[in-house]
């Protein structure tokens, strides 16, 4: 049976950064009403037999505040390139031109505005059960130790009102970002 050692606290706040860090990447593929390769960034393709990022197949480039042009590399990927863009949740449509796709990025309706602050609720969330999960692992990583003696029951205490008030900071931190994302959506 392997010896247990003392949990380690940042290992779980380094995992909880990641969470906010994905919630980042999340909420900058979210539409804003002005044009960002970023945008692009979830659009999976159907390209030599798997499902690739689109930016393995193809440049994307912003040229103009409302438009994103994507040069596709392949010739053959093109069509699908396009079938992915408009399957998105992003409401786009590509017109294809050659090898390249243009998108004009439309205003955004208010309806659209609701559907879109709903959507970064929604990845907020995940974030949040996220944080919360690693919280019950870290407590759970505290209770073996405590029961095999690693560290004493006052440590036990000590170290989960440690892990709660870092879980309360990356919720917080969780939750500014959603506000923030909110507003420059809703922004018209």
């Amino acid at each position: 049976m392997a010896t247990v050692e003392k949990p380690v606290l940042s290992k779980y706040k380094d995992r909880m950064d990641k969470a906010i860090a994905v919630l980042k990447e999340e909420f900058a593929s979210l539409r804003t009403g002005r044009a960002s390769s970023s945008l692009l960034d979830q659009v999976q393709v159907e390209a030599y037999g798997s499902t690739v990022p689109l930016n393995q197949v193809a440049a994307v480039s912003v040229p103009e505040p409302r438009m994103i042009v994507v040069n596709v590399w392949d010739r053959g990927t093109v069509v699908s390139v396009e079938k992915a863009i408009r399957a998105s949740e992003l409401g786009l449509n590509p017109v294809v031109d050659g090898q390249s796709l243009r998108i004009p990025i439309p205003p955004l309706t208010e309806e659209r505005r609701r559907e879109l602050a709903k959507l970064a609720g929604k990845y907020a969330e995940q974030q949040r059960v996220a944080v919360r999960n690693i919280r019950r692992e870290a407590n759970d990583d505290l209770k073996k130790a405590e029961k095999a003696g690693a560290i004493s029951q006052d440590e036990l205490k000590r170290m989960e009102a440690e892990v709660q008030k870092i879980t309360d900071q990356e919720i917080k931190l969780i939750d500014e970002a959603l506000k923030t994302k909110e507003q420059e959506i809703m922004q018209v």
